[in-house]
């Protein structure tokens, strides 16, 4: 018999020479971390603040990938970076790989010695304030070793933190972020009221014509408002409410802050609309302020989070806490709407 294993062999290393071959790709796990990150923060400049990158670094890195792959995966332009048909096939693929990622290692840290459980996470200070208490002891009746990580921040801060990976999920104002962002779940909290804060010294109660009825020196105040600064959308939207409930008014102090606001009103400067839950402090409401409720839509505080954690636990026992306790909180009584805002009702 002959041997033909020569002539086989040849004619396999031909046929593997003259077939395609798939193009190998050296792509990090980091530049993936990084295209994420752009694609969500839609800027270099943010994307570098959340990853704590410098921007030519991270602009490295993002050229890198691009040319490792041999596409552009964004179109740039001025203040703007805008996905390619290439960037959005690649987008759910790592954000598949990066969920998968975050699990494997918060499943990995339970084999570590001494690992304690931690839930990250970030909420508007009155939220923290008002629900986080009593929904942390509920959770430590079921999971009493766990400990919590916990930032205060604006709804955009918490965005990137979420974006980032560095929280578990974050307690924000829905109606106070720029856009739907449909990469994470919303679960409701509480529905918190507006109401309108004016010193204490300044009864509204029964007030038709305020400048008939208030002294000169009240009136002045009540047309002086103090606004937030929480992102464009919500920054105008507020304008609006005042110029629909006060028109005339005249803007005095922006501020960042419930807290700082509501000092600014104690101390007669001027009045705010604000959420009902930042006007209580931790033993009642806070002194030297009047508060009216006002017919603005109520702010709708939800648990953002990405949709594989809302059964991770103990992610899912804490904020089905905060649900409960959102559900029962009572608010101390708030004012009647005085008789000149009666009819001003705003729409969102």
């Amino acid at each position: 018999m002959e041997d033909h294993s020569y002539e086989f062999e040849a004619g396999l290393e031909e046929t593997l020479d003259s077939a395609p071959r798939r193009a190998v790709f050296s792509m990090t796990l980091h530049q993936l971390r990084i295209f994420h990150a752009v694609e969500n923060a839609k800027t270099m400049t943010s994307a570098a603040k959340q990853l704590g990158l410098t921007q030519p670094s991270l602009s490295q890195q993002l050229g890198r990938l691009e040319s490792a792959i041999g596409v552009r995966l964004f179109d740039r332009r001025p203040n703007e970076m805008e996905l390619t048909e290439a960037g959005r096939y690649l987008l759910p693929r790592v954000e598949q790989l990066l969920r998968i990622l975050s699990e494997t290692e918060d499943g990995l840290a339970r084999f570590q010695g001494g690992y304690q459980p931690v839930v990250k996470l970030a909420g508007i200070d009155s939220v923290l304030r008002g629900l986080l208490p009593s929904a942390v002891r509920r959770l430590h009746d079921y999971f009493p070793d766990v400990s919590l990580d916990v930032q205060e921040g604006a709804p955009a801060d918490i965005l990137e933190m979420l974006y980032a990976r560095r929280i578990g999920f974050g307690l924000v104002a829905a109606n106070s972020l720029a856009q739907t962002h449909g990469h994470f779940l919303q679960i409701p909290i509480i529905d918190d009221p507006y109401v309108l804060a004016v010193p204490e010294t300044m009864d509204l109660s029964g007030v038709i014509d305020p400048a008939r009825e208030l002294p000169p020196a009240q009136l002045r105040t009540l047309k002086q408002s103090i606004h937030f600064a929480f992102g464009s959308t919500h920054t105008r939207r507020v304008s609006d409410w005042y110029d629909q409930l006060m028109p005339g008014h005249q803007p005095i102090a922006q501020c960042r802050s419930f807290e700082t606001a509501l000092s600014l009103v104690r101390a007669g400067t001027g009045v705010c609309i604000a959420p009902a839950l930042s006007t209580v402090g931790a033993v009642g409401p806070i002194d030297g302020v009047r508060r009216y409720l006002i017919e603005v839509p109520v702010r709708r505080v939800v648990a953002l989070l990405l949709s594989q954690h809302r059964s991770m636990e103990p992610i899912a026992t804490l904020i089905a806490a905060l649900q409960d306790v959102g559900q029962a909180h009572e608010l101390p009584e708030l004012l009647p709407t005085p008789p000149f805002l009666a009819d001003a009702a705003v729409s969102p």
